[in-house]
């Protein structure tokens, strides 16, 4: 018998759905669990909602013969973004209990590591995948460094904001949207974001030992995405003048 690789929209839909609906079941059990206010609902329900629509849409544009089980693995943790998100909104009324905001964002950065190896392992990799995974840890970069504002100033937004303002720059300067270069640095950068928020946002720190923590969070993402842009930049204009120097070349 014949395996049916061709894309399956109905299948999709039932994975993306499903998806939603287990967001929908942690709000609920959230919000039986501290008694989430309106704000925490709508922004989780928003969140889920989301998720939902973008997902569905770039799953109809890549098609896919299957959802996969990385896809699985992140799609579980954008459910636990999600679960953090709304604790984040609700906490402009009412502080969410410690433990419950760590360990959801714990397990969801402990995941973080595991559906990449899941892709490779089952040799599943796509850049849909990949997309997906960065677009959740961006997120999730985005939310904690909100929380984490409250208390040490606007400045932490700038941790959440560089990349989205990279991706806006990269409109008005195509030259960003070019391939980077594997980098371990880059990766370590992007990892330590998470974990060092997550501590900021724990309060088991003194105040001190928070700004310091969240503080060389953010330098270091400053010099990794500052290294990546001279390097971009630097490539960009080699290639401009390779291409003056070939038609000058031609012309002549």
């Amino acid at each position: 018998m014949a395996l049916n690789n061709t894309y399956d929209a109905r299948l999709v839909q039932q994975e993306t759905a499903v998806g939603a609906g287990v967001q929908i079941l942690l709000l609920a059990l959230l919000g039986s669990a501290i008694g989430m206010g309106p704000a925490g609902w709508l922004t989780g329900l928003a969140f889920a909602v989301a998720t939902w629509a973008v997902l569905s849409r770039a799953l109809h544009r890549s098609r896919p013969r299957t959802f996969g089980p990385a896809n699985r693995v992140t799609l579980g943790r954008a459910t636990l973004v999600g679960g953090v998100t709304a604790l984040v909104a609700d906490s402009f009324q009412s502080s969410p209990p410690v433990t419950l905001f760590v360990g959801l964002t714990a397990v969801a950065l402990i995941l973080d590591g595991v559906d990449g190896k899941v892709a490779r392992r089952t040799g599943t990799s796509t850049a849909l995948g990949a997309r997906f995974d960065m677009e959740v840890d961006a997120f999730l970069i985005l939310v904690l460094s909100v929380y984490v504002s409250m208390s040490l100033g606007p400045w932490v937004l700038l941790i959440g904001a560089m990349r989205y303002g990279f991706v806006a720059a990269a409109r008005v300067w195509p030259w960003l949207n070019a391939a980077l270069p594997p980098s371990t640095a880059r990766k370590t950068v992007a990892a330590m974001q998470g974990v060092f928020l997550l501590l900021a946002a724990s309060g088991f720190l003194p105040y001190a030992a928070t700004f310091a923590v969240t503080a060389t969070a953010l330098a270091a993402l400053v010099w990794s995405f500052g290294r990546d842009i001279l390097w971009l930049w630097r490539t960009s204009r080699t290639q401009r003048v390779a291409v003056r120097e070939m038609r000058e070349l031609v012309a002549s």
